[in-house]
């Protein structure tokens, strides 16, 4: 078998494989989105080696490397990523809440109170990146809780998968239960210690994580700023723009700021690695102010629909004259579902009633080189290309009975990842690898 020169077996895959090379929404799918029905993708030491037409990329690997086989009703692709999930809110998924506030009030926090518990977190950690494997997610940004337990909980679990993750210590000092609060300093100090143990160890990033306006008092806002502004490289994640209910919350609260957004950008809180949940009622001047700091939207089509929040316009936010970062995110747990399949599924329907219907080709883009793009990591991961970090899954094109059955109708790619997106879910995902490994294996299934 060949090694790599730190030991680790070299491996490659064969198969079709989709990846993409720039921003499919800003310069077309003819010129970004690249397809090969018969490709070798060769990985050693956690990145992509080699990567091209099998014909010319099987004689270069090193003698003896072993190559798994997928046939062409398989698809190899970059690992799907989740640009805004709450791994605390796994148990409460699919639970039922008038709208957002009242949803959150009723079931998010109360579950969260919980991860006071490490041990609670730490299962919980476990199901919610078993579940991501499981569904063809290999990175996420990710909220954890106020409790610092929680974020250790969670890295510790990442690290040992070797995953790409972005996660960090929510801070709220007003508007939640007491169990949940912290303070301006407490908080402070809390996510400085953080970053110290974990931001940049191995494949693992930390976020500075204002839960959203309301829950933070002007103090808490201003330090999260510093915070931010003192650790370079770090990311920041909150919310806005989800929910009516929330942008009359936020007037009231913040009276003195021109708007939601705003409030935000008066704390510099905006800028290259902020991410913000939703978005769906941003004005246009708010959509412009995203386009001048780099800041990046997550859509999150399906707990827009499921908390009743309104409809994000992707088209419109990918303007080409004042373009937006996009990722997609499940939003779990007002989010239904772990699979990104499904999730773009909702992203079409959202898109549908907006009146821009989302082709396929932008679909899968959006799900993988684009959602790294929105988190300023599209040089490491989203794309299959030599020296990205080798994080790829691949999917069963008939994965189902009916997908089976409608496949034999299929004329082209954009039909046969239509298809997947639309009646696909997690047992498409025949396997996934994190950084070289094989780290989730579906067995293996018939649809007779």
């Amino acid at each position: 078998m060949s090694e790599s020169a730190t030991g680790q077996q070299a491996t490659a895959l064969r198969g079709p494989v989709l990846t993409y090379t720039g921003d499919a929404f800003l310069k077309g799918l003819e010129s970004t989105m690249r397809y090969e029905p018969d490709a070798i993708v060769a990985m050693a030491d956690g990145k992509i080696t080699q990567f091209g037409p099998a014909a010319a990329v099987l004689p270069q690997l090193p003698p003896d490397t072993p190559v798994r086989e997928f046939g062409q009703d398989r698809l190899i692709l970059p690992g799907f990523i989740d640009c805004h999930v709450h791994y605390p809110q796994t148990q409460i998924i699919g639970t039922y809440g008038k709208q957002l506030i009242d949803w959150l009030h009723r079931h998010a926090l109360v579950a969260e109170q919980q991860f006071a518990d490490k041990e609670h977190a730490r299962e919980v950690a476990r199901v919610f990146l078993k579940e991501c494997l499981r569904a063809g997610t290999t990175s996420a940004s990710v909220y954890c809780t106020v409790h610092p337990q929680s974020v250790d909980a969670f890295f510790e679990e990442a690290e040992a998968l070797h995953m790409r993750m972005i996660a960090g210590k929510v801070l709220m000092d007003r508007n939640a239960p007491e169990a949940l609060t912290d303070t301006s300093q407490q908080g402070y100090d809390e996510s400085k210690a953080l970053i110290a143990q974990w931001h940049g160890k191995g494949r693992l990033l930390y976020c500075v994580t204002p839960r959203f306006a309301p829950t933070s008092t002007p103090e808490q806002m201003e330090m999260a700023g510093a915070l931010w502004a003192e650790h370079p490289g770090t990311y920041l994640q909150s919310h806005v723009s989800e929910n009516q209910g929330e942008l009359a919350w936020v007037k009231e609260l913040y009276a003195e700021r021109k708007g939601y957004l705003d409030t935000y950008d008066h704390y510099k809180q905006l800028g290259p690695r902020a991410i913000y949940g939703h978005g769906v009622w941003l004005t246009e001047d708010e959509l412009r102010r995203c386009s001048e700091t780099g800041t990046a939207i997550a859509h999150c089509p399906t707990s827009n629909a499921f908390l009743g929040s309104g409809l994000f316009h992707l088209e419109n936010a990918k303007r080409p004259d004042r373009p937006v970062r996009v990722g997609l995110a499940t939003d779990l747990g007002a989010g239904t579902s772990f699979s990104i399949l499904q999730t773009l599924n909702e992203a079409y329907k959202a898109a549908q009633l907006n009146g821009n219907p989302l082709t396929a080709g932008h679909a899968f883009y959006l799900a993988t080189r684009g959602t790294a793009q929105a988190l300023y990591l599209e040089d490491r991961i989203g794309s299959i290309a030599p020296g990205m970090e080798a994080d790829v899954i691949v999917l069963d094109l008939k994965s189902t009975p009916i997908i089976e059955y409608r496949m034999r109708y299929c004329k082209d790619l954009e039909e046969a990842l239509f298809i997947q997106m639309t009646l696909g879910d997690d047992r498409a995902v025949l396997a996934t690898y994190v950084a070289g490994r094989l780290a989730y294996s579906r067995p293996e299934q018939t649809c007779a």
